[in-house]
């Protein structure tokens, strides 16, 4: 008697998060082989400035002269290499699973709309004019938000000091998360000054990452059936 077997699946491949890791790392690279003015200037001309896009005007005038795609090109700037890392660590927790569960195309979707619309949320949130946005942290917090909507049970590990020891722990990634957003309000209003860091552009990527998620859920969940054979 012949018995079949079904052939094992195999692993989906997964091209946006490396191809981001990659843009970043690069760009990060390149603007730091460059003279300390060099430097400047690349933040200057590519860089998220603050002071605008207040007004119809303002938006049209941004549109016509191209200086709305700062609100991407901001996101592949870093100011220094512990900024890029933290970045990219983040990007690498939250950006792997949530790729598999939505696709290449669609997390790509997320990291720039999501990065475009955190920028945008401290363009109008930081009153000081000319000041300069950088860094994909809005980014990162829209998958961080995607994460919490797609896996609200997820777990996550943390490595905890217990006395002497070291304690692997894994605690629900919505207390994580939640005491996380949490303290990104309280930054946002109390915290460092907003030229250090852009809290309010944590705060609207989170926001637009589980608006993302949530609108894409069902696309989603039909794109988890297909591949699954349902």
């Amino acid at each position: 008697m012949f018995v079949g077997i079904p052939p094992r699946k195999k692993p989906r491949f997964l091209w946006a998060t490396p191809l981001l890791f990659a843009s970043l790392w690069l760009a990060y690279v390149v603007a730091a082989l460059r003279a300390p003015a060099g430097r400047i200037a690349t933040t200057l001309d590519w860089g998220v400035l603050t002071g605008g896009l207040d007004s119809g005007s303002a938006w049209r005038d941004a549109i016509v002269d191209g200086s709305i795609l700062r609100l991407f090109s901001g996101l592949f700037l870093h100011a220094d290499w512990i900024h890029l890392l933290g970045n990219l660590i983040f990007l690498l927790i939250f950006g792997l699973p949530a790729e598999r569960s939505m696709g290449g195309w669609r997390f790509l979707l997320l990291f720039l709309l999501g990065g475009a619309a955190s920028n945008l949320a401290a363009v109008l949130a930081i009153g000081t004019p000319d000041r300069v946005v950088i860094g994909a942290s809005g980014a990162v917090s829209a998958l961080i938000g995607a994460y919490l909507a797609l896996f609200p049970g997820a777990r996550l590990g943390v490595v905890l000091p217990l006395g002497l020891f070291l304690q692997f722990v894994r605690v629900p990634a919505f207390l994580l998360i939640g005491l996380w957003a949490l303290l990104q309000v309280l930054f946002a209003h109390s915290g460092p000054a907003l030229g250090a860091v852009a809290w309010p552009a944590h705060i609207g990527g989170f926001v637009f990452g589980i608006a993302f998620a949530l609108g894409t859920r069902a696309a989603i969940a039909r794109r988890l059936r297909h591949s699954r054979g349902y």
